[in-house]
């Protein structure tokens, strides 16, 4: 009896097994096979629901600038990064950019190098890809055992002649560029009736220095004594926690592609499915995240105080007319200071501006959509510079109290670089909401 009921056992499950493949879908049609996928929240940031909400001033405009008129507007599901970026992840975006760089014009050497099945001209143009596994077991900076070899070859990648101070080897940071290349799908929706256009016409390719600029603390401030922190703050692990600054946007969006493909990179070896793409967030997804959820409040935290009920300074930034320590640091100050708001973002405002994806014109609330609304242009080299002008939200460490709220909105230029911006990471929620079943 129990070799019996085994037997129906498998033969059900055989039959449940064939249903979609082949002859076993009865005629019917049952969609094409498919992974199974189940979300999940990326390391590091949150879950921001998606919503509808009154975006623009809630307060007295005091610039009199009228440039951010309020307009009811909804925003789909996304991921946004906890912190802002910090020193030590942006430099793992460095570290990568010269490890590339590295192995592949000095090094050269194979045992680097994974070599694609079927040879290295199959299918790949005859391309090689650098092995990181064994990068990390062996790296190409030590000077022990086998990689001692490497010091001869990686001269070139340091400060040459007059450029060396005491003789150290320091790798000349000039030569660290990215190279990527994105789609600019709004040009291609607008042109998809165009027969002379090609696929090539709506591919952005840039080449970008990644290297922050850390001589902003000093020239971003006339006659202040910031040369400690054009020395250390990057490259000290002191501030290892706190925010990068003295980066472009164009890095910022770079940095956000390398970080879309570190982890595709991942899913592809595991035959899992790819994440939305990494990007900075719309100055729609900016300001619906840092109300968290409340509705007509100033400041992230709600408001309309910088205080609270003990007479605590809420963020970093400007108090008064410069007691810049009142806050708790008068620079910047780690990522996870303070109290995070309701979706449990911190430093929404404050600590350093954020770059966003939107480029900046002044009348934008009147001509975007009311559905995930965003001005975007792909600036030339060759466009003048008003046409270069990205928005910049959350106010910084040296701003004072208006450029903190919820609504205010500035810009800066797409290739300047300061001390006191930085920014975070979005990726889109692929689906209705969270909670729904797959």
């Amino acid at each position: 009896m129990k070799q019996i009921y085994f037997l129906i056992i498998v033969l059900a499950g055989g039959v449940l097994s064939g249903c979609g493949r082949g002859g076993g879908d009865r005629g019917e049609v049952v969609g094409v096979p498919a992974r199974s996928f189940r979300a999940e929240v990326p390391y590091g940031m949150v879950y921001i629901p998606g919503g509808s909400f009154l975006m623009g001033q809630t307060d007295q405009d005091v610039t009199f600038a009228q440039i951010a008129q309020t307009k009811q507007v909804t925003v789909s599901p996304f991921f946004m990064d906890q912190t802002e970026t910090s020193n030590s992840q942006y430099k793992m975006f460095v570290n990568w950019v010269r490890d590339s760089i590295a192995i592949t014009n000095y090094i050269n050497d194979n045992k680097y190098f994974i070599q694609p099945k079927g040879g290295a001209s199959n299918n790949n143009g005859g391309k090689k890809f650098i092995n990181w596994e064994f990068v990390k077991k062996n790296p190409i900076w030590s000077s022990k055992g086998n990689q001692a070899n490497n010091t001869q070859k990686l001269q070139g990648m340091y400060y040459q002649g007059d450029d060396r101070v005491f003789d150290r080897n320091e790798v000349d940071v000039r030569l660290l560029k990215y190279n990527y290349a994105l789609f600019t799908l709004r040009d291609a929706a607008d042109h998809h009736n165009d027969k002379t256009k090609h696929r090539s016409d709506f591919i952005v390719r840039d080449t970008v220095a990644v290297y922050p600029d850390t001589l902003v603390w000093l020239s971003d401030f006339s006659y202040a004594a910031n040369e400690p922190m054009v020395e250390s703050y990057f490259s000290h692990p002191a501030f290892r926690n706190y925010p990068v600054v003295g980066v472009t946007w164009r890095q910022a969006r770079a940095y956000s592609v390398w970080r879309t493909r570190y982890n595709d990179a991942y899913k592809d070896k595991r035959h899992l499915p790819h994440r939305a793409p990494y990007s900075l967030p719309t100055e729609a997804e900016f300001e619906y995240a840092a109300r968290g959820g409340r509705i007509g409040t100033d400041y992230p935290w709600g408001g309309p105080y910088i205080k609270n009920a003990k007479g605590c300074l809420l963020a970093n930034f400007k108090p008064g007319r410069g007691n810049y320590t009142d806050d708790g640091g008068a620079y910047t100050v780690p990522v996870r200071s303070y109290f995070p708001n309701d979706y449990g973002l911190y430093n929404m405002a404050g600590n350093v501006a954020e770059w966003t994806l939107s480029a900046f014109d002044e009348s934008a609330s009147t001509f975007v959509h009311d559905l995930a609304p965003t001005f975007n242009y792909e600036a030339k080299s060759t466009d003048p510079e008003i046409l270069k002008r990205k928005v910049v939200r959350g106010g910084s460490w040296k701003d004072i109290g208006y450029f903190l709220q919820n609504s205010t909105r500035t810009y800066e230029y797409q290739d300047t670089a300061k001390s006191y911006i930085g920014f975070r990471c979005v990726t889109k929620y692929l689906g209705r909401d969270i909670t729904d079943k797959r």
